[in-house]
């Protein structure tokens, strides 16, 4: 059943309708989408449509497989008619999109209506794949193996993953190059500010599931993990004053472009975990080794779109965001990346 909590969602769907609402309205470009569906799924499909595409879609609500769920007031936008009734409700409301969202569509997929509405010109898309176009992550939890088998994206093409590491390799010997008064700076100060080695190896997890050896700028006091692994935390007393100041500008990221160019990292790709970690996450998270097929890399998507993840329920929802990058990895997404990491630098925004 839809989740309650979509009804604390701000006034999103009332009859205010912004200046950007209107204006996308009175050019046609605005979409009426109706959601096949009550489920997890559909559910998260219409928060981000609510949320983050408030301007160019207007939802008008759900159909559910059953007549008992129909007219409840627990969700916004609400449960509006049966799966019966897809023909009639697409015309009475004008729907454009009709978005399908059953987790299991043996023996409950109208397809002769859906064929009937699509060829009126109505818009018929999976679920799946409209929630990752609109938010840049993959809806895990109800996604099928099937889904990532047939779908368009994982391609590796040879030509593509030349010029990446081409890339990096360009990149990593620039950055040690312009960057060496930096490093030197950055070494000193760390040095000084307290006892300890200047860098931090750390075993982490790589491509493929190998283990490799992390290089870091120390940021947290010698021995700070004595009494056990654990998540970084907010104001984690376990960091240093000069270590503060490099998380936050991920300035004790910069030894990694010698893991760079040993061919264990990539400038752009999900973040590396440490194997204690991912024993466990891989329990508790479909698909988590998905991650583990491209290289790891100092910056990613995750990293630009979410925060510093501290928990499983982070992780969980970072590794929507990581899959989305190795569905869809291409050079032009490393760029955007990239661009957005700098942005992320400069404000400082989710470090710990």
């Amino acid at each position: 059943m839809i989740d309650s909590h979509l009804g604390d969602l701000p006034n999103v769907m009332s009859g205010h309708v912004g200046f950007i609402e209107r204006l996308f309205e009175a050019l046609g470009l605005r979409r009426r989408v109706l959601i096949l569906g009550d489920g997890g799924l559909a559910s998260n499909l219409a928060r981000v449509l609510v949320t983050h595409g408030r301007s160019r879609f207007d939802v008008i609500g759900f159909l559910s497989k059953s007549m008992a769920s129909v007219g409840t007031a627990s969700s916004i936008p609400p449960v509006i008619g049966t799966i019966d009734q897809l023909f009639e409700l697409t015309e009475n409301h004008r729907v454009q999109t009709i978005a399908v969202c059953f987790e299991d569509r043996r023996g409950t997929m109208p397809l002769d209506a859906l064929l009937d509405i699509k060829s009126l010109g109505v818009e018929v898309v999976d679920g799946h794949r409209m929630y990752e176009a609109e938010c840049g992550r993959l809806s895990i939890d109800e996604l099928k193996p099937s889904f990532l088998i047939f779908s368009q994206g994982f391609r590796r093409k040879p030509v593509v993953m030349v010029l990446k590491r081409l890339v990096d390799m360009v990149g990593a010997s620039l950055g040690l190059f312009l960057l060496a008064p930096l490093l030197l700076m950055i070494a000193t100060l760390v040095k000084l500010d307290s006892k300890g080695p200047v860098f931090y190896r750390q075993t982490r997890v790589g491509l493929h599931g190998y283990p490799y050896v992390l290089r870091k700028f120390r940021s947290m006091r010698h021995n700070a993990e004595d009494d056990g692994v654990k998540w970084a935390s907010v104001s984690d007393d376990r960091v240093t004053r000069v270590g503060y100041w490099l998380r936050r500008l991920r300035l004790d990221e910069l030894p990694q472009f010698i893991n760079v160019l040993k061919g264990e990292m990539s400038l752009v790709g999900p973040r590396p975990e440490r194997p204690h970690f991912v024993q466990e996450l891989r329990t508790f998270i479909p698909f988590y080794d998905l991650r583990h097929t491209v290289r790891p890399g100092i910056t990613g998507w995750a990293q630009t779109c979410f925060q510093y993840a501290a928990s499983l329920e982070d992780s969980h929802m970072k590794l929507q965001y990581d899959l989305y990058y190795v569905k869809n990895l291409s050079l032009w997404l490393d760029i955007r990346i990239l661009l957005r990491t700098f942005h992320v630098v400069l404000l400082g925004t989710g470090a710990r």
